[in-house]
């Protein structure tokens, strides 16, 4: 099995885990854990599997074969407030406001209190005033609401399928910076992006995916000056 910092629980276990969609292996038996409070950057090809594993443990696809076990859960069910995700479609409603889409999502969770919702957007660089709806927001704009959305509830767990798609570098470089802060107060969270520079000073993980399996793994070691740096910066 795959795994590094093994000074930290895992908060993601994969056994033998494999997909088919009809004949073609999309996930070809993957064994893997995950430590928790880390930044994960998977990285591949198109068709290397990556946003196929992360649906899997997102409780959204089930696998072939193989099991996983998700924050110490065999189901995702159990655990699915304590996840937060965030994939290709925005999930957002274009006729609602910003915070009145977060004020949606928040009662799903049995949150009622606008103070998430403000809190979140604020976070992502977004005016919780704005009484713009969410159709007239510029593509940067719509996936910082989505990575809001995402981290409204304040989940132990991200899994985030590519939140830099049409996204302008600045704006992408300010979410990555949002979730370094994030992954600092002890957060687990999984990026896969085709865009590995904009992770660079935040990922503590680089994951590589080829045909369907993780071919290597490579922790990311920056010098105190950096994490100086950069916490200085945040």
């Amino acid at each position: 099995m795959i795994g590094i910092a093994p000074s930290s629980p895992p908060v993601i276990v994969l056994e033998n885990l494999v997909k088919f969609f009809g004949r073609f292996a999309a996930i070809r038996g993957i064994s893997a854990s995950f430590a928790g409070g880390r930044l994960y950057v998977i990285l591949g090809d198109n068709g290397a599997g990556k946003s196929t594993l992360l649906r899997i443990v997102a409780g959204l696809m089930e696998p072939s074969q193989g099991s996983f076990t998700l924050l110490g859960a065999k189901t995702v069910h159990e655990v699915a407030h304590r996840v937060g995700y965030m994939g290709h479609a925005p999930l957002l409603y274009d006729e609602l406001s910003g915070m009145e889409n977060l004020r949606y999502f928040a009662g799903l969770y049995g949150l009622h209190d606008d103070v998430v919702g403000r809190h979140a957007m604020q976070m992502v660089g977004l005016d919780p005033e704005l009484t713009r709806r969410v159709g007239q927001y510029s593509q940067g704009m719509r996936q910082r609401l989505s990575l809001a959305r995402a981290v409204l509830h304040n989940p132990e767990l991200m899994l985030l399928d590519e939140p830099f798609s049409n996204v302008d570098v600045r704006s992408a470089r300010d979410m990555a910076a949002i979730l370094g802060r994030v992954r600092d107060q002890g957060k687990t969270i999984f990026v896969v992006t085709h865009q590995a520079a904009l992770m660079e000073g935040v990922a503590d993980e680089l994951v590589h995916m080829a045909e369907g399996q993780i071919v290597s793994r490579a922790e990311v070691v920056r010098d105190a000056a950096a994490n100086a740096a950069l916490r200085t910066a945040r």
